[in-house]
């Protein structure tokens, strides 16, 4: 791996900022408490990595089928950090009014993964640029894969843990958090193409 301090700090952003993963479970959290919540968080576990197992698998295959496409691949996942960093940048604070109220099961957590549509992009994305240019045996993949898997898991789990805390610091400071997320998000982007 080439760019160790982009591939962290994308990782943290994508995994820390606020999200589909996260808001459910800083809501599940705040309606069952963190025990009860747990299991979703768990499923969200679950289901990202077999989103990265797939990606991992459909990566590959492109990289045999296709040697050319490391360029076009490293393009598409810097477009795409870059169209999140501004998603980051513009985005406001939501309120709990807004959070779409759902169950605290370890099946919630595991299907939200295959209708989240930035969980598929984010690990093929991730997947695609910074991994399978660098590693392809199955060990290495099934490694990468679960340990994405746990960082997300862990973000979840802090959302749920300091939720009404880490909420209260959003609301207050959004533009400065969105700000710093935005930049990091931008060097991770640039760094992929140079």
């Amino acid at each position: 791996m080439t760019n160790l301090a982009a591939f962290l700090s994308y990782i943290l952003v994508a995994n820390f900022a606020p999200g589909p993963n996260t808001i459910i479970s800083m809501s599940n959290a705040s309606l069952y408490g963190f025990k009860k919540s747990i299991m979703f968080n768990v499923g969200v576990f679950f289901g990202v990595f077999i989103i990265f197992a797939l990606s991992s698998i459909f990566s590959v295959a492109l990289y045999d089928f296709i040697p050319s496409i490391k360029s076009i691949m490293a393009y598409i996942g810097a477009s795409y950090i870059l169209w999140l960093a501004w998603q980051t940048y513009k985005s406001k604070p939501r309120s709990e009014e807004k959070t779409q109220k759902r169950t605290n099961t370890f099946l919630s957590g595991l299907l939200l993964q295959f209708v989240n549509p930035s969980v598929i992009i984010y690990s093929l994305a991730t997947i695609s640029t910074f991994i399978v240019p660098y590693y392809k045996s199955v060990f290495m993949l099934a490694s990468f894969s679960v340990i994405l898997a746990f960082v997300g898991f862990v973000g979840t789990c802090c959302w749920a843990l300091f939720g009404s805390i880490f909420q209260k610091f959003l609301v207050k400071n959004y533009r400065t958090v969105n700000i710093v997320m935005a930049l990091l998000l931008v060097y991770c982007a640039v760094s992929l193409l140079l």
